[in-house]
């Protein structure tokens, strides 16, 4: 079975009684989800949408934007989420590029309002809120379709959903995944992560993103519980990890880190919360420490992936290895061969740096980016999709991301990865989170800069420059410039947006930098 219609109608059958949804004060089963999905189905159809039409969505986590998304997979419709952070602008372009039947989008959001206006679309009010659901039961009335009657079996190959990646590097690109994607990157996952029946989540990480929709398919899958959460605020996570006895965490390392600078977080009952689980984005040392210490899980997963191929690899240990992410996942073939190279068979040597390619015969793999021939050239030759990511195997045969291709730091002729900088950085207890890019200078072609939201208070770059030779780094992999700012950009899964730093968008703090003898 691939149609994740059908899979969603099967853990109805199966355990009908499980409880499914929670979002706020609605608690839901699968048999009383079931009826709240076909009347979001029976709207969309009164909209026009059909098999292998596209559905716009920008909503927050919470069961309008769940039932969505199971209305589209049992209609055999195209959901299409879109980050509802983004700018009138690029909603306005990734409208039109999708070339969606119609949207839902949060009736509350003057912006998102404004970008489907020429679509017929459905205006959730009180978006991310519980009560708004029965904005599909207004639009439905009577006419309810019956589970059995939403869709014929679906054929493996149609699209399921088409996310948008974030547009670090310009215009967002549309990635189109079909139901065998989804579904078998649902189940890797599930093995991955050595999830059981009935497991809970948090449904924080967006439905907009790949790490968001893998956590809602997997607890389908299981009759587990997804917990939503529209927003992220670490103290009502903390709740309702508690309260809902959350027993597995799918996130971003930057929110572990939210969650364990809070005061008194040990004062919660995290007992039920067992297995762990990371992606996005590197966790330093001290970050995974932490986390050991404070949730002593059962199991530490670090997934790294991407929208393009779910998984890469995975990592089940991540003290064992600092900055190791593992072997190839159960569906993946993966190889590093000399950047610029586009011969899979080319190789590289253990401990040698090149880009990471993955096997595109992966069920998990998408097929091609929509529309965008030119980003097929760039990142897909002979079957193997190129990351765009640098990294090394040692001599075990476990991989380590150096950074991206395009980020390498070429400074008096060395070349420095970022990711080298900021692990040994982040182990001074002076850093909060840390970012590392090149600018350009005169007589070394780039410096290295670090920019630094500080722990506390009193920090100094000079403190940070006496760490960085105290911690025996290269002098030439030093930064030359310390900038302290208040939040470090980030994408929703704690990508550093390094696009931003370059351009000077960031709120520097007083605290001022130290610019080094060159």
């Amino acid at each position: 079975m691939t149609d994740l219609g059908a899979t969603f109608k099967a853990s109805v059958e199966r355990e009908p009684h499980a409880l499914a949804l929670v979002d706020g004060p609605l608690r839901l089963t699968y048999a009383q989800w079931q009826p709240r999905i076909a009347d979001a189905a029976n709207s969309l159809r009164r909209l026009g949408v059909r098999p292998g039409d596209r559905v716009l969505t920008v909503l927050q986590n919470g069961e309008p934007m769940c039932s969505t998304y199971w209305a589209c997979q049992l209609l055999g419709a195209t959901i299409v989420p879109v980050n509802w952070r983004l700018s009138e602008g690029e909603l306005t372009y990734i409208a039109h590029d999708a070339e969606p039947r119609c949207a839902v989008v949060d009736a509350n959001s003057p912006s998102a309002q404004r970008a489907v206006s020429d679509l017929p679309a459905i205006g959730i009010r009180g978006a991310g809120k519980a009560a708004a659901s029965d904005a599909f039961e207004s639009r439905a009335g009577q006419d309810v379709l019956s589970g059995a009657e939403l869709t014929e079996p679906l054929e493996e190959r149609t699209p399921s959903i088409m996310l948008y990646t974030s547009g670090t590097t310009g215009r967002p690109k549309g990635v189109p995944r079909t139901h065998l994607a989804e579904r078998a990157a649902a189940i890797a996952h599930i093995a991955q992560n050595a999830y059981r029946r009935n497991e809970v989540t948090l449904g924080v990480m967006p439905l907009y993103h790949t790490m968001g929709i893998r956590s809602l398919i997997a607890m389908t899958l299981l009759n587990g519980t997804y917990v939503a959460m529209a927003r992220w605020e670490p103290r009502l996570a903390l709740e309702l990890i508690e309260r809902e006895r959350v027993s597995n965490l799918y996130l971003a390392p930057t929110l572990y880190y939210d969650l364990l600078a809070l005061p008194r977080s040990d004062a919660r009952d995290l007992r039920t919360l067992r297995k762990i689980g990371y992606a996005g984005a590197p966790m330093t040392p001290t970050l995974v420490e932490r986390c050991y210490e404070r949730f002593a899980p059962d199991v530490f997963v670090n997934h790294y992936g991407s929208t393009e191929i779910y998984t890469f690899t995975i990592s089940s240990d991540p003290r064992r290895k600092p900055g190791c992410v593992g072997r190839a996942g159960l569906n993946e073939r993966v190889r590093i061969v000399p950047i610029g190279s586009r011969d899979a068979e080319a190789g590289c040597a253990p401990r040698e740096v090149g880009e990471i390619i993955v096997d595109m015969n992966s069920p998990e793999a998408f097929a091609g980016y929509w529309r965008r021939p030119d980003a097929d050239a760039r990142s897909i030759a002979g079957g193997w999709y190129y990351t765009g990511d640098t990294g090394m195997f040692d001599e075990d045969g476990e991989l380590f991301v150096m950074g991206r291709v395009d980020d390498m730091i070429v400074t008096g002729g060395e070349n420095v990865y970022p990711v080298e900088v900021e692990d040994a950085l982040a182990r001074c207890d002076a850093v909060g989170r840390i970012a590392v890019i090149g600018l350009p200078d005169e007589r070394l072609g780039e410096k290295i800069v670090a920019f630094v939201e500080p722990a506390r208070s009193g920090v100094t770059a000079e403190e940070l420059e006496a760490f960085a030779g105290s911690c025996g780094m290269t002098q030439f992999k030093r930064p030359r410039e310390f900038i302290f700012v208040r939040k470090i950009p980030q994408s929703a899964s704690g990508k550093v947006l390094r696009t931003k730093l370059r351009a000077g968008e960031y709120e520097r703090l007083e605290v001022s930098g130290m610019l080094l003898e060159t």
